[in-house]
C-alpha cells in the first residue's frame, strides 16, 4: 500500500497528524482512516463476485487485473499456446540482415538487368552511372514542368 512512500515522507505524514489531530484524538482517526479502509476492501470484493456470478462458468477464471493491458498482454505474450517463443527463438536477425546485405551488394555489383539499352534523351548520364540514377545530382532546368501560375 505504501510503496511509493519513502521513510522521510512517512515521518513528515505522521508528524502533521499529531500536529493536527494532537496526541489524544490521533488513536481514534486511525482506526476511522482503517474501518473506511475495510469497507472500502469489503465493497470492492463483493463487487467483484457479483460480476464473476452475473459473467456465469464460462468467465470463472477471469481475473480483474488482465484488464490492465500490460498484464492482458504480458500474460497472452507468454502462453505457449501461440507459439511465440519458437518464433522469437527461431528469428536470426544477424542472419537476415547478412542476407539482405549480400542481396544488396551483389545488386550494386551486377547492376540492373534492363539497363543494357538506354534512351536517347538520357543517354550520357545513364551511361556514365551503369544505369542508376544519381539521387545527389540537382535536377537540369529542362526537366521541371513549367509554372502555371492559374493552377496554384
Amino acid at each position: 500500500m505504501f510503496n511509493d512512500i519513502g521513510p522521510l515522507e512517512l515521518l513528515t505524514i505522521i508528524v502533521l497528524a499529531v500536529l493536527v489531530f494532537g496526541p489524544d484524538k490521533l488513536p481514534k482517526v486511525i482506526q476511522d482512516v482503517m474501518r473506511t479502509i475495510r469497507k472500502i476492501r469489503e465493497f470492492s470484493e463483493s463487487a467483484k463476485a457479483d460480476i464473476r456470478q452475473e459473467l456465469g462458468p464460462e468467465f470463472k477464471d477471469f481475473e480483474f487485473e488482465d484488464l490492465n493491458p500490460k498484464t492482458f498482454i504480458r500474460k497472452h505474450l507468454d502462453s505457449e499456446d501461440l507459439g511465440l517463443k519458437e518464433i522469437r527463438n527461431g528469428f536470426d536477425l544477424k542472419k537476415e540482415m547478412a542476407e539482405v546485405t549480400e542481396a544488396v551488394q551483389s545488386y550494386d555489383t551486377d547492376g540492373p538487368s534492363s539497363s543494357s539499352t538506354p534512351s536517347s534523351s538520357s543517354s550520357s548520364s545513364s551511361s556514365s552511372s551503369g544505369g542508376r540514377i544519381d539521387m545527389t545530382k540537382k535536377p537540369e532546368e529542362d526537366d521541371r514542368p513549367p509554372f502555371d501560375a492559374d493552377a496554384t
